[in-house]
């Protein structure tokens, strides 16, 4: 299935799960590389680059603050 990189901060999406990051890196990867899938031999490669995009999302959400948003957003860590 394929899914389209969604907003992810709330008060946009107030709820925002692991699987949610993960999505959105596994598009962000997938757009980039080019790639649906790798290959065999991209494979490492592709699987540390959505990791490290959904770090690096999770961080992003983390230290947003939103003006008019409640004090802090749910997502699972």
């Amino acid at each position: 299935m394929c899914r389209s990189i969604k907003t992810l901060r709330p008060p946009v999406t107030p709820e925002v799960e692991d699987e949610d990051i993960r999505a959105a890196a596994l598009q962000y990867v997938r757009k980039v590389s080019g790639f649906r899938a790798p290959a065999a031999h991209n494979k490492e490669a592709f699987d540390q680059a959505v990791e490290e995009v959904a770090e690096a999302t999770r961080k992003l959400l983390d230290a947003l603050v939103v003006r008019g948003a409640a004090a802090s957003h749910s997502h699972a860590s």
